[in-house]
């Protein structure tokens, strides 16, 4: 379905590729909405036409993204940082998302006692990340003959069951938050690397200014997600120290009210400090705080 979509009589649009299925679609369809991208997805196809911009979506595998991008079959894609440095081709890396963060890990099983990764050179592996995993064993041997002797095994799903149907003696897989991995009796030996979503693009894309718009569509998107706006009033006397717990992302917005004492004052606060700004700015004596939440902005 999607080698057809890129050969269609769509060459004129922007091809914006997201992964087909499973926790990173769901992330990725989230942030298509909250950038004004709807569509319509037909049951069992694979592509989709943006009837607000001049953007066709089509939907791959996470593991096809960065190749078709570095290949230019695309022009701009979501998927993981790990995918990216697997397929080893050219791409613009745009924006980190935030979301979908993991770390790629050398993994053992536990009753082995494995403190090092050295001590795995030479031995079994099992990945769906062959290129990582065997340009790590190289820098591990260090070009020593040991290095030639490991022997990577590519597998796609379930690698952590490996080691136990005994087809390795340790893997190379995604870990989140390890509940899989323990399941499966495994520990992690080193972290090759720590990934997370990235939006990626062909560098020599002839759609450089929708990929712009999209970039400052999904950075103003992400921003909003991570802060709120505060409002509140306060005492004139009292506004420099206001302002020093309300910076704002430039400075706050400052409103006259009816009592010329006072000022109605506005600024975008981190989520996560929300609340201890409201205590602060209570305990200071400021009045009518309240919160909105951040659709998307631009900065």
């Amino acid at each position: 379905m999607a080698e057809a979509a890129l050969s269609d009589d769509g060459a004129e649009l922007c091809l914006l590729a997201v992964p087909k299925k499973g926790r990173l679609y769901e992330k990725c369809n989230q942030l298509l909405a909250g950038i004004g991208l709807e569509y319509k997805r037909a049951p069992r196809q694979d592509i989709a036409i943006c009837p607000s911009m001049p953007i066709k979506i089509v939907f791959l595998p996470a593991k096809d993204i960065a190749q078709f991008v570095g290949e230019g079959n695309v022009d701009i894609g979501l998927t993981g940082q790990d995918m990216v440095a697997e397929a080893d081709v050219e791409v613009k890396e745009l924006i980190h998302t935030g979301f979908g963060k993991c770390q790629l890990a050398l993994q053992a099983p536990i009753k082995d006692n494995i403190t090092d990764p050295k001590m795995i050179v030479g031995k079994r592996i099992a990945t769906s990340f062959p290129n990582l995993t065997k340009q790590y064993f190289a820098s591990l041997a260090d070009g020593s003959a040991d290095a030639k002797d490991t022997k990577v095994r590519s597998i796609s799903g379930s690698v952590e069951a490996a080691c136990g149907l005994g087809l390795a003696d340790a893997v190379v897989d995604l870990v989140e938050t390890g509940t899989t991995m323990r399941a499966a009796g495994l520990e992690i030996v080193s972290t090759i690397m720590r990934t997370e979503t990235v939006v990626i693009a062909n560098p020599h894309s002839t759609h450089e200014q929708i990929i712009e718009t999209l970039r400052k569509r999904i950075e103003g998107y992400l921003l909003a997600r991570k802060h709120k706006m505060i409002y509140y009033n306060v005492a004139k006397e009292k506004l420099e120290q206001a302002m020093t717990i309300t910076p704002g992302k430039k400075k706050p917005t400052l409103t006259p009210l009816a009592d010329d004492d006072w000022l109605s004052v506005g600024a975008m606060v981190a989520t996560s400090d929300v609340n201890n700004i409201m205590d602060d700015l209570q305990a200071l004596g400021a009045s009518d705080i309240f919160v909105v939440d951040l659709n998307n902005c631009r900065a």
